[in-house]
């Protein structure tokens, strides 16, 4: 098989999704019979068929649908290539993509970001940071999406290296005239006689909360799933129920929404988060900086 060239990859993936050779040269600028050309030629490369081709267009083969899905893989990765170079011509001397679970969002991680840049020596260093499960953070990592996470520690990060970040402490959070809201701190089991609103199903949050449980021989009764803590509070504030969210995320805004925040006694209740990463000696040196600071949030935790 030979070397695979990007310009036939791209045309091959404009193809798939226009299922029409003529549409995806037209997007290209370039002629239909110069794609057609390449097509085959990469159907020569791979040796199978790649389309099923018919009167109203083409459609991808199974051995089509597994080379798209690479396809689309390599093509993303060469496009950050040529971004992470385009950075360096104009001055930037690091771009660090990160990828974090919305807890760590919604509580520190943007203003230790913040901190990180404006150290003068950092000045030339650009962040991106997107959002997601923890799943897709371990998903993201494993496929080399990203260099770096951050997600709760327990979320399944074995053949990756980890530093250690912040962590945070669950909480109930109860319309002010809940019989919970007098509370100093209650448990878990406490809480189960109550309506809840949850977090979407795929997030740590709610499975942590089922295993918990579970493990009481009791179930949640979920009234709403919601799939922000913006929303949770909004529905703690219409009394649909009740939720369990860090005390970080919610006790400077609590008040404003009528809500009183009960932290968990619990043991389990306290999550400590990890930064993750394949390998720190390949990481880039800007990467290893930002691991470096993050993990000496730890002890700002700790004090």
């Amino acid at each position: 098989m030979r070397d695979f060239d990007l310009t036939s990859l791209r045309l091959f993936v404009a193809a798939c999704e226009n299922q029409n050779i003529a549409r995806a040269a037209e997007q290209s600028h370039l002629v239909a019979s110069g794609v057609s050309k390449r097509l085959g030629q990469l159907e020569d490369s791979v040796g199978a068929k790649l389309f099923e081709r018919g009167r109203r267009g083409v459609i991808p083969t199974a051995a089509g649908e597994v080379l798209l899905s690479h396809a689309r893989a390599m093509i993303a990765a060469a496009d950050r290539a040529a971004r992470d170079l385009a950075d360096f011509g104009s001055g930037i001397r690091g771009h660090v993509r990160l990828i974090a679970t919305v807890s760590s969002m919604a509580e520190l991680l943007p203003q230790d970001i913040a901190s990180f840049l404006r150290i003068p020596e950092h000045r030339d260093i650009a962040v991106t940071i997107d959002e997601g499960l923890s799943n897709d953070i371990v998903e993201a990592l494993r496929d080399g999406t990203v260099p770096l996470g951050i997600c709760w520690n327990a979320a399944g990060l074995e053949g990756f290296q980890t530093r250690p970040y912040r962590s945070d402490h669950l909480a109930a959070v109860v319309p002010a005239d809940h019989p919970l809201a007098d509370a100093d701190q209650c448990t878990f089991e406490q809480t189960l006689p109550f309506d809840h609103v949850g977090m979407p199903a795929q997030s740590a949050i709610h499975a942590l909360l089922g295993r918990q449980a579970a493990i009481l021989g009791k179930r949640m009764l979920y009234r709403a799933v919601v799939s922000t803590f913006d929303g949770a509070l909004r529905c703690v504030e219409a009394n649909l129920g009740i939720c369990i969210i860090p005390a970080e995320t919610v006790q400077p805004i609590a008040e404003a929404f009528g809500a009183k925040v009960v932290p968990l006694r619990d043991e389990w209740a306290r999550r400590g988060f990890s930064i993750c990463f394949r390998n720190f000696d390949a990481l880039s040196p800007a990467a290893r900086l930002l691991v470096a600071h993050l993990s000496d949030k730890r002890n700002d935790d700790l004090r």
